[in-house]
């Protein structure tokens, strides 16, 4: 069985719609992968379908999480098999502290803490990595965060579950580089067997900071090309536009070198 994220020709929409158009992608086990693309392409769509939004329909494919069908799973047996969504807008929920939902979740990890103890044992170096003020847990989870510190506290609950697969859908945006660099930081610190993620941005600034094993391009509801950071250079480069003359000309050698047909 191979771990990670399988995807066969999948294809999705919404209200009769098709987004998601015959798609295939592989993160294994242990690689972060990035997914960029024009605006409106699919991105999201993918993200929501992959965590299971019931405003969306699956048509055809498979989506093989660890060897199993993620399309047979309700939302809650998604993330209590290890996938986790770190959203573009996270919502805020008034009345509930941060530090009694992190406590929640992290009792229904794959591997909760022992005690009350070793919760905040972890609690208390997660603050310090991510340079976050104790005092931020008594707050209520997002109720007046700044857009920053929205993203930090979902890099905390990314520490907190630690989940097997991680989508980052656009966290990036917006953010200082102060934010953005706390957000590599909880990346970087996941990384490694057990773990992988797919990073979903439209910019070069997250990468360089968290070094992809793959980059990927979303146009028309599929992968239309696929290779390493070189990717992401040609793309700041020359745009998509650019991206699709090299696609269309299998003879350019830069095709050879970094960008393949997927």
């Amino acid at each position: 069985m191979q771990e990670g994220l399988i995807i066969r020709g999948l294809s999705a929409g919404l209200e009769n719609k098709r987004i998601i158009d015959a798609l295939h992608l592989e993160v294994p086990d242990g690689e972060v992968h990035a997914l960029m693309g024009p605006n409106g392409h699919g991105k999201s769509t993918l993200a929501n379908i992959l965590m299971g939004h019931p405003g969306y329909a699956v048509e055809e494919g498979e989506v093989l999480f660890d060897g199993e069908n993620l399309l047979d799973l309700e939302v809650w047996e998604r993330a209590r098999k290890g996938l986790f969504l770190a959203f573009q807008y996270p919502a805020e929920i008034p009345g509930v502290t941060v530090s009694k939902f992190l406590k929640r979740i992290a009792d229904l990890r794959r591997n909760p803490p022992r005690n009350t103890s070793v919760f905040l044992s972890e609690l208390k170096e997660n603050l310090r990595m991510l340079d976050i003020e104790p005092a931020f847990v008594n707050r209520y989870l997002n109720d007046g965060f700044s857009g920053g510190e929205k993203k930090r506290m979902e890099i905390l609950q990314l520490l907190t579950i630690q989940p097997r697969f991680a989508i980052f859908d656009e966290t990036d945006s917006g953010l200082d580089i102060d934010a953005l660099k706390v957000v590599a930081a909880g990346i970087n610190h996941m990384r490694g067997p057990g773990f992988s993620a797919l990073v979903i941005t439209h910019y070069r600034r997250l990468l360089d900071l968290v070094k992809p094993d793959k980059v990927h391009i979303l146009e028309k509801g599929h992968i239309v090309a696929c290779g390493g950071f070189e990717l992401v250079e040609l793309l700041e480069r020359d745009g998509y536009d650019g991206i699709r003359r090299i696609v269309a000309n299998p003879a350019n050698p830069e095709v050879r070198e970094a960008v393949y047909e997927h």
